[in-house]
Protein backbone atom coordinates (compact mmCIF):
# COMPACT_ATOMS: atom_id res chain seq x y z
CA UNK A 1 0.00 0.00 0.00
CA UNK A 2 1.26 3.49 -0.87
CA UNK A 3 0.66 6.23 1.70
CA UNK A 4 0.11 9.88 0.84
CA UNK A 5 2.45 12.21 2.73
CA UNK A 6 1.45 15.83 3.17
CA UNK A 7 3.79 18.49 4.50
CA UNK A 8 2.46 21.50 6.39
CA UNK A 9 3.15 24.88 4.77
CA UNK A 10 5.06 25.99 7.87
CA UNK A 11 7.45 23.04 7.42
CA UNK A 12 7.94 23.84 3.73
CA UNK A 13 8.75 27.49 4.53
CA UNK A 14 11.25 26.40 7.20
CA UNK A 15 13.10 23.95 4.94
CA UNK A 16 15.30 26.71 3.49
CA UNK A 17 16.67 27.43 6.97
CA UNK A 18 17.65 23.82 7.64
CA UNK A 19 21.09 22.45 6.76
CA UNK A 20 21.23 20.52 3.46
CA UNK A 21 22.00 17.29 5.33
CA UNK A 22 18.77 17.62 7.33
CA UNK A 23 16.78 18.39 4.18
CA UNK A 24 18.11 15.22 2.55
CA UNK A 25 17.32 13.12 5.62
CA UNK A 26 13.79 14.54 5.69
CA UNK A 27 13.23 13.55 2.07
CA UNK A 28 14.50 10.03 2.85
CA UNK A 29 12.10 9.85 5.78
CA UNK A 30 9.23 11.00 3.55
CA UNK A 31 10.03 8.25 1.05
CA UNK A 32 10.00 5.69 3.87
CA UNK A 33 6.68 7.07 5.16
CA UNK A 34 5.17 6.78 1.68
CA UNK A 35 6.36 3.22 1.23
CA UNK A 36 5.99 1.75 4.72
CA UNK A 37 3.56 3.93 6.64
CA UNK A 38 3.75 5.90 9.89
CA UNK A 39 5.62 3.36 12.03
CA UNK A 40 9.31 3.87 11.27
CA UNK A 41 11.20 1.72 13.78
CA UNK A 42 14.40 1.85 11.71
CA UNK A 43 14.72 5.61 12.27
CA UNK A 44 16.66 6.93 15.24
CA UNK A 45 14.63 7.35 18.46
CA UNK A 46 11.33 6.65 16.73
CA UNK A 47 8.39 6.72 19.12
CA UNK A 48 4.75 7.51 19.49
CA UNK A 49 4.23 10.89 21.18
CA UNK A 50 0.50 10.67 21.70
CA UNK A 51 -2.62 9.47 19.99
CA UNK A 52 -1.89 9.25 16.26
CA UNK A 53 1.37 11.25 16.61
CA UNK A 54 4.92 10.05 16.01
CA UNK A 55 8.44 11.44 15.88
CA UNK A 56 12.00 10.43 15.10
CA UNK A 57 15.40 12.05 15.22
CA UNK A 58 16.96 13.00 11.90
CA UNK A 59 20.20 13.74 13.79
CA UNK A 60 20.98 14.39 17.44
CA UNK A 61 19.71 18.00 17.17
CA UNK A 62 16.89 17.71 14.61
CA UNK A 63 13.58 15.86 14.74
CA UNK A 64 10.58 15.29 12.52
CA UNK A 65 7.02 14.90 13.81
CA UNK A 66 4.02 13.54 11.92
CA UNK A 67 0.45 12.50 12.47
CA UNK A 68 -1.55 9.61 11.07
CA UNK A 69 -5.19 8.72 11.60
CA UNK A 70 -6.07 5.05 11.65
CA UNK A 71 -7.91 3.74 8.59
CA UNK A 72 -6.56 6.55 6.38
CA UNK A 73 -3.63 6.57 3.98
CA UNK A 74 -2.65 10.18 4.71
CA UNK A 75 0.37 11.04 6.85
CA UNK A 76 0.99 14.71 7.67
CA UNK A 77 4.44 16.01 8.61
CA UNK A 78 3.75 18.95 10.92
CA UNK A 79 7.18 19.76 12.39
CA UNK A 80 10.80 19.51 11.34
CA UNK A 81 13.41 21.35 13.35
CA UNK A 82 15.45 21.44 16.50
CA UNK A 83 14.52 18.98 19.18
CA UNK A 84 14.59 21.78 21.75
CA UNK A 85 11.60 23.47 20.07
CA UNK A 86 9.72 20.28 19.15
CA UNK A 87 6.00 20.33 20.04
CA UNK A 88 5.92 17.30 22.33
Amino acid sequence: MQYEVRIKKKVIRGLKKLPKKIQKLLFLLIEDLKAEGPVQKDWNNFSSIGKDKYHCHLTYHYVACWTYKQKEIIIEVYYVGSREKAPY
